[in-house]
């Protein structure tokens, strides 16, 4: 058990680390949210247009980060050596919203480069534990040297009013601290050190809780779910590679409605002419002087009149837009196969394409959304065992520890060619279960079609045969007593 000494270091260490992570982390959530910063070719170009495009963004962050959340959906669990998916750990599931909550979590795991989800038992239920995604700008998870799994502590951090709250996961207990927030004010160094004297973690008052307190679970409930992990180094977040060619976008449209502003109309040119005067008369009628015409009335009234017999009328072509149009979709080309993103989601055109070039289209996000099942199906396996723990059940924990988390499946595929698809693997011996966890349904909703099957085939044994169920047979006759001898 930890001295509370040693808790204070450790949790200002992880708030340290939560610190340094979050600057990429707050980044890359502007970008999600189309809050880019207008990024300029030259300085003259800041001048001038700085305060007329701020603001502006075209994003394709956004798109590049949903594409694969929108084919991450979990239908349950599957201990080894089970036929259907848990239904006990579903409900936890469903209970705690985790079937929306996922797919904010999945998102957050692809902007941020990882994600959490803490498990924790519930006293006012205690078969449903409580099952939360945790953002990485408020959690971080502590590993054992050389260890990319085994988890020697987690925390979870805060900020509600004027204080700042850390809780600290421990295999063994958990501590709950607090500490003021900083007003920022310029100060001494000496009010300054005081003031981080003042500011450091104390135990959070808990009234009748015990700080710490006893963790029953007897490991960290809390889990990292890493996206695109790698050996040596820190997860990749999906958006991080988007953002220099998001600026650059960004730029050209700048640059374009600059232009189209400027030069997006012919120019009209008057050569060998001096402009146009009108006398300056006095009181009496009497020309005084000349001043020249303003040039905006020529505009207004579209009309100029020349008296010079030298005098030339030119013109400029207007600038041509869709050499910035082109540079742009080329840019938005490379933010598609960078990222393997479609480029009908990010373009949006379609010309008479074939089912088969769809698929072969969607192919890279296909495949990028089950590497992404891959790695968040081991995270979400330790969490369904953390459930079980939560729940008292530490044989059914060391079950799920080796079970398979079920998914959705990622392609999108056209409803005639699925449904030929399964009537051939069920001509070929594919059970009907099989067969309608490949269509889509979740493991619920098969077992509720199932038992439908089932009523159907007591009230019509020969429909049923005929649309391709199973109706339970009598057993065959034994041998009539007569024949007995006969060979």
């Amino acid at each position: 058990m930890a001295t509370e000494e040693q808790a204070r270091r450790l949790v200002d260490v992880l708030a340290t680390e939560l610190t340094s992570r979050s600057g990429d982390v707050l980044r890359h959530d502007r970008y999600y949210r189309g809050k880019h910063p207008l990024r300029f070719a030259s300085d003259e170009f800041r001048k001038y247009c700085a305060d007329r495009y701020e603001g502006f963004s075209d994003n394709w962050v956004q798109p590049v980060a949903d594409s694969p959340v929108e084919r991450l959906t979990v239908t349950g669990v599957q201990a080894p050596g089970e036929v259907k998916a848990d239904a006990e750990l579903w409900g936890v599931w469903q209970r705690n919203a985790l079937d929306a909550d996922s797919q904010l979590g999945f998102l957050g795991a692809g902007n941020a480069a990882r994600c959490f989800v803490l498990v924790w038992g519930n006293p006012d239920d205690e078969e449903n534990p409580v099952v939360t995604f945790e953002d990485a700008s408020t959690a971080v998870v502590q590993y054992e040297p050389g260890s990319r799994r085994r988890r020697r502590a987690a925390m979870k951090m805060w900020q509600d009013g004027f204080s700042e709250f850390a809780t600290l996961y421990l295999p063994t207990e958990v501590w709950k601290f607090e500490r003021p927030l900083s007003a920022g004010e310029k100060k001494s160094p000496q009010m300054a050190e005081a003031d981080a004297v003042m500011a450091s973690w104390t135990p959070r008052e808990t009234g009748a809780e015990p700080n710490p307190q006893p963790n029953p679970m007897g490991v960290v409930p809390m889990v990292e779910l890493p996206n695109r992990p790698l050996l040596a180094s820190e997860p990749v977040s999906d958006v991080s590679g988007v953002i220099a060619m998001q600026d650059a976008i960004n730029l050209l449209w700048a640059m374009l409605f600059t232009n189209a502003d400027y030069a997006s109309l012919t120019q009209r040119i008057v050569t060998g002419a001096e402009v146009p005067k009108v006398p300056v008369l006095d009181s009496t009628g009497q020309k005084v002087g000349e001043r020249p015409i303003d040039l905006k009335k020529f505009v207004t009234d579209r009309i100029l009149w020349l008296e010079n017999p030298d005098a030339k009328v030119d013109s400029w072509p207007a600038a041509q837009l869709t050499a910035y149009t082109e540079v742009i979709e080329v840019c938005v080309g490379h933010i598609a196969a960078q990222t393997r993103t479609p480029q009908h989601y990010l373009v949006g055109k379609m010309a008479n394409l074939s089912g088969d070039a769809l698929i072969a289209a969607e192919t890279g996000l296909v495949k990028r959304a089950e590497e992404k099942q891959l790695w968040f199906g081991q995270a979400l396996r330790e969490v369904f065992q953390l459930i079980c723990l939560a729940r008292g059940e530490d044989d059914k924990a060391k079950a799920v520890a080796g079970g398979t988390v079920l998914w959705k499946d990622p392609q999108s595929r056209n409803l005639a060619q699925l449904t030929d698809s399964l009537l051939k693997l069920k001509q070929i011996g594919f059970p009907f279960e099989w067969l309608a966890l490949r269509f889509g349904l979740t493991p619920p909703e098969v077992a509720t079609l199932m038992e439908m099957r089932a009523r159907e085939a007591e009230f019509d044994p020969v429909a049923a045969i005929m649309g391709g169920g199973t109706v339970e047979k009598p057993p065959p006759p034994g041998p009539d007593p007569a024949d007995e001898g006969v060979p």
